[in-house]
């Protein structure tokens, strides 16, 4: 299985690395799966320094994935989707699509309030998540683990990235 260099990104107003439940899980399993962790970041609900952050590891030939999580929802500070989207080279329709498909039989019909979005940009994939630390466990688990996965059949993202 081929190893990647991922950035996570916590997108909040009132997280900290003290309570950011749903970065660290990622990081967690991230390193679990013997991925290597490049970087780690929290940033408020900000169109602008979202997009700061996310250029800057697009642009860096280190990062090979990014994984955000929070501020994708209807809220009027979220705003994820507004600063990721106009980033990417490719959109990744079936992620969102496929997330809110996983996530209905957890949460049932809440998951409509989920603009979760995925794409590449410089060869470099990118998810966009909600920030509870259960759709980060159903969107790694169920979607990203395989996606991230070298051998996992009969395709995934790890060929068209810069590694």
């Amino acid at each position: 299985m081929s190893k990647l260099k991922i950035a996570v990104l916590t997108i909040s107003d009132t997280r900290n690395e003290d309570n950011d439940t749903s970065g660290n899980y990622l990081v967690s399993e991230i390193q679990a799966a013997e991925h290597q962790l490049v970087d780690k970041k929290i940033s408020v609900d900000d169109i602008y320094q979202i997009r700061a952050i996310v250029s800057q590891w697009i642009a860096d030939p280190e990062v090979n994935a990014i994984i955000t999580t929070g501020g994708t929802g209807f809220y009027n500070r979220d705003s994820t989707p507004e600063a990721v989207s106009v980033l990417l080279d490719k959109q990744m329709e079936g992620f969102g699509e496929l997330f809110r498909q996983v996530s209905y039989e957890e949460i049932g019909s809440s998951t409509i309030q989920s603009r979760a979005l995925g794409g590449l940009a410089n060869n470099t994939v990118i998810f966009c998540v909600p920030g509870s630390t259960g759709a980060c466990k159903t969107a790694w688990s169920r979607i990203i683990k395989q996606q991230l996965n070298s051998e996992f059949k009969p395709c995934n993202f790890v060929k068209l990235l810069k590694t």
